[in-house]
């Protein structure tokens, strides 16, 4: 909790990678919330009322993940809204004369989304999914310390680029130094 909201704060793209690995967390301890605090929340040094509420944060994501069905797989609809906010903020810049840095930055990552896009098989709604989906992928295969081919690493290392531009943007545009 302390950190999602650091990161959401800070970094939206990190929020949302960081959410899909909470998901994952709680999946993989069967959305028990006593396991969850025996072998997360008590580890926090935190005094015991924050400790209380990171737990009831994680109880509040398993409510929510048994409500929206999403205990086996998929991400929740906040989650999920956030995403499909970059991508109204990815297509704005598209299409915006005023942003050729990230037109530039685009145009180097398409192959990349494309290729996303392709093995998805139509599971994501957008392109800026395709490419968290890409970034979460590179991710658990890093902590898996499995090989990771030079071709793939190029592909998403154009796509991280892109998204930290996107991110970059869409800080911008809450702080109100860039208008829709």
């Amino acid at each position: 909790m302390i950190i999602a909201q650091q990161k959401k704060n800070e970094n939206i793209a990190e929020y949302i990678l960081y959410m899909w690995q909470i998901e994952d967390l709680i999946r993989a301890y069967k959305l028990d919330i006593s396991e969850i605090e025996k072998n997360i929340v008590q580890r926090f040094e935190q005094p015991d009322s924050v400790k209380k509420e990171i737990a009831n944060w994680y109880a509040g994501l398993i409510d929510l993940m048994k409500e929206e069905n999403k205990t086996k797989s998929g991400h929740l609809q906040f989650i999920q809204n956030s995403i499909n906010d970059l991508h109204e903020i990815h297509q704005f810049l598209l299409k915006s004369p005023d942003h050729l840095d990230y037109i530039d930055i685009y145009n180097k990552a398409k192959d990349g989304v494309v290729e996303l896009l392709n093995k998805s098989k139509g599971t994501v709604e957008n392109e800026i999914e395709a490419c968290f989906n890409g970034l979460y992928g590179l991710l658990m295969l890093r902590l898996q310390q499995k090989t990771i081919s030079p071709d793939t690493i190029s592909a998403l290392s154009a796509v991280s680029q892109m998204v930290g531009l996107l991110t970059k943007k869409h800080k911008m545009i809450e702080e109100g130094k860039i208008e829709l």
